[in-house]
């Protein structure tokens, strides 16, 4: 049984690069003129009004999202005497689940299709309840690869329904289940094989996670708790539970409203119209609960929904289905960072375990109540929960359910199917959200700036960088507000001594811990950052060049003091830098003096297996053969680059597999008598990620090596879930990127080290793919990356 997003289990290997979406349009010289293989979803679709149809929609667009020039998707809506649509898109094919006719059609056309590489079936029963012979029929006439969805999956079934969820299975390629409960019961209970069997969470989206505050101000509940559930209506919600908890929770909080988000579900209005509806409404008036509860008799769309969803102060989820395997409301609410009270279902059992929610049990109206009033009452623990619940379901974004898919698709494909990784637009919001009219905030809670954790010299040296990129590659002339912030900053943190100091607190006074801390390597950061400002003097405001140049010049009277290894590698950056813009002897005389230090412990050091300048590989280990090989560039010092170059090399044997960068974990350095401790898992950063793109690119100027090319597209798309967890390190949709890589789990914290990180490696992917278009179509363009 496979696990997916986060799972080891799929064994094999796989094509995978990116596409770079520029300016002038896609740039993807594998697929330039050649047909895409098909895949077919056959599955209820908007506008049809059902959780089935909005999964579909989701999944489908998380897909095109990140892997459109991977594959096309067709959708093959489902139709009855009931459910006939028009749709926004015109769609090749139709099925008519009453029709015995439809069927045989639409397989004879599946066949006949030679693009159409595989079949994916959203299965509910209802859908063919009425047409399950000729539904089994088709499967076994197709003869296309069939991956089945089973939204549903009961438990003790009987004969009948065993029997024919076997035929299903029987028939499938694969199968795909949304919980471990229902893979559980497919195999103990259907007898259906573990290896036919993939887990794949129902997809929840990224969410910006705004104030809850102004949510409440925009829709007019300041003052209000919020109690909230939301969901197609039917009398399965049981909604009468939490009306009947309402008078005793009222009784405590008179200031609470519980919203009933949603229409009628389509089917039960066409069977009963508004019955329950009603009985709810007369249930509120009954119990004079009218200034309590607010009924919204709408399908929202997905922005207001989840805007809802996120002003929410607690969701309720009050199902009376012991069988229901799972619920998109449920995860939606989660993902918005909604504190849930749950009956148990087989969803909820997994996901609220351990302090992610509080479950209550089937139709028990006190045990809601007080549940309810206890988390009003614990402002802390509403937090926790919410914490808990998001970094649960952090793995079950869209984005890596679409990963968990495509590594399917790609495995049944065989060689027809390889995946190519979109690279994400450009998005400046989260860099601008933790700028404050001072400086770069150091840390983040989630996506919001923690301005208790104040400043550093280390990350607005690093945003300038960025950001200077950023103006060079777009000529935003908004970029040079933020590039004059960052350098006031890096002036600001500069001592009359000729030292800069890093840490800065909320209310812009240094802290202790500038005396405690090793200041070198911010030192050689801010002298990195102030010679790439200048590099760039002539797009820049010249009054900021020279100011800059000024600044560097002071910050230079201690630098020969320096010996720490990296703070050594990025002054000679710094220098080589400042020494492309005017060159100067004395750049060059104190570039020779510190690369002449490096390579006296690379000497020192290096063997004939361990080429490296120390004794072991820590962090930010690309900066210093970098260095090498700018004081090559600068001082034309031939073994400077052979230092480099061997170097490199061996960093990269280190870090790279064929298909996967894995940078030096954090959490245990690599010895050189102690090789075996790069297998350590987790602790990865994305500062480690970002430098070795910059190396790569350096490298690949200089020495026009198409491996290094290749490297940086592997190590760019670890940002895009080619890494073992098979998940985002960058949200796009914060414009953030996660704080960490562990065994288990993402660090979901977006601080400024790693979202600058990750613009620092995006940007000079873009400018290298601007600079480095083939005219041709060479193999090097596509990857192969294993997936296992």
């Amino acid at each position: 049984m496979t696990n997916q997003p986060s799972s080891n289990h799929h064994k094999f290997q796989s094509p995978l690069g990116f596409n770079n979406l520029l300016e002038d349009g896609i740039f993807h010289p594998e697929s330039k003129g050649k047909a895409l293989p098909e895949i077919l979803f056959i599955t209820s679709f908007p506008p049809r009004e059902c959780g089935i149809a909005t999964y579909s929609q989701d999944l489908i667009k998380a897909l095109n999202n990140k892997f459109n020039h991977s594959f096309n998707i067709s959708i093959c809506p489902l139709e009855s005497e009931n459910e006939k649509h028009t749709y926004s898109e015109e769609h090749k094919y139709i099925l008519e689940t009453e029709s015995e006719n439809s069927f045989t059609k639409l397989a004879f056309r599946i066949n006949k299709n030679d693009d159409i590489q595989m079949v994916m079936i959203q299965h509910e029963f209802g859908f063919f309840e009425k047409n399950e012979i000729n539904f089994n029929t088709f499967l076994k006439a197709l003869t296309k690869p069939v991956v089945i969805v089973f939204h549903t999956v009961l438990p003790t079934p009987n004969s009948s329904l065993k029997e024919n969820v076997q035929q299903i299975s029987a028939i499938a390629t694969s199968i795909i289940v949304m919980t471990n409960t229902s893979a559980k019961i497919l195999m103990s209970d259907y007898d259906v094989t573990e290896e036919k069997i993939t887990v794949i969470p129902h997809g929840t989206h990224l969410v910006p996670h705004l104030d809850k505050g102004v949510l409440k101000n925009k829709y007019n509940l300041t003052g209000r708790k919020v109690l909230s559930t939301f969901g197609l209506l039917s009398s399965g919600k049981n909604i009468e539970t939490t009306l009947d908890a309402m008078p005793a929770i009222v009784k405590d909080n008179p200031e609470v409203l519980f919203l009933i988000i949603g229409k009628t579900h389509p089917s039960v209005l066409k069977r009963e119209g508004e019955r329950y509806r009603e009985y709810l409404e007369a249930k509120v008036d009954a119990l004079s609960l009218q200034e309590n509860v607010r009924f919204i008799n709408q399908f929202l769309p997905l922005p207001e929904l989840l805007e809802y969803l996120q002003l929410t102060d607690i969701y309720l989820f009050t199902s009376k289905d012991p069988n229901q395997a799972v619920s998109g409301t449920f995860s939606y609410a989660i993902s918005c960072g909604c504190p849930i009270i749950s009956t148990p279902i087989p969803h909820a059992r997994e996901v609220l375990k351990n302090d992610a929610g509080v479950i209550i049990d089937f139709e028990n109206s006190h045990q809601l109540a007080h549940a309810v009033k206890s988390l009003l009452a614990n402002e802390a623990l509403r937090k926790k929960i919410s914490s808990n619940g998001l970094h649960k379901m952090a793995s079950t974004a869209w984005e890596n359910a679409a990963i968990a898919h495509a590594i399917l698709f790609e495995e049944i494909g065989l060689a027809q199917i390889t995946l190519q990784y979109n690279l994400p637009v450009l998005n400046l919001d989260h860099i601008k959200k933790l700028t404050t009219d001072f400086g770069m905030i150091q840390f983040s809670i989630i996506n919001q700036p923690d301005i208790d954790s104040g400043y550093t010299l280390d990350d607005n040296a690093r945003a300038m960088v960025a950001m200077c990129q950023h103006y060079e590659l777009t000529n935003d002339r908004a970029d040079l507000e933020y590039i004059q912030r960052y350098f006031d900053f890096i002036k600001f943190c500069l001592r009359t001594e000729g030292f800069f100091l890093n840490y800065v607190n909320e209310d812009k006074k240094f802290t202790e811990q500038n005396y405690a801390t090793n200041l070198a390597d911010s030192n050689g950061r801010a002298i990195w950052a102030l010679g790439f400002l200048i590099s760039k003097s002539s797009i820049l405001p010249a009054e900021l060049a020279k100011d800059a140049d000024e600044t560097l010049q002071e910050a230079l009277e201690n630098v020969q003091k320096i010996f720490s290894t990296r703070a050594m590698a990025f002054v000679i950056k710094g220098l080589y830098y400042r020494n492309t813009h005017h060159k100067s002897k004395k750049n060059v005389l104190l570039i020779k003096e510190l690369a002449d230090r490096l390579l006296q412990m690379y000497r020192h050091e290096a063997d004939h297996q361990w080429k490296w300048f120390e004794s072991y590989l820590t962090y930010g280990n690309s900066i210093l053969p970098e260095a090498m090989l700018c004081a090559y560039l600068a001082t034309a010092e031939a073994v400077y680059m052979q230092v480099a170059k061997a170097s490199f090399d061996f960093l990269l044997s280190k870090t790279f597999s064929q298909y996967r960068i894995k940078v030096i974990s954090n959490k245990c350095w690599l010895n050189k008598v102690d090789d075996h401790l790069q297998n350590v898992i987790g602790g990865e950063q994305p500062i480690d990620v970002a430098y070795t793109i910059l190396a790569l690119n350096k490298f690949y100027e200089v020495f026009k090596e198409e491996e290094y090319l290749d490297k940086m597209k592997i190590a760019f798309n670890w940002f895009l879930g080619n890494n073992h967890l098979h998940q985002i390190i960058y949200n796009p949709c914060t414009g953030g990127c996660y704080d960490g890589l562990e065994e288990n789990y993402v660090n979901l914290n977006q601080g400024a080290e790693s979202t600058v990180s990750y613009l620092m490696a995006r940007l000079t992917i873009e400018k290298a793919l601007q600079k480095n278009k083939p005219t041709k179509q060479p193999k090097e363009w596509q990857l192969i990356l294993t997936l296992a």
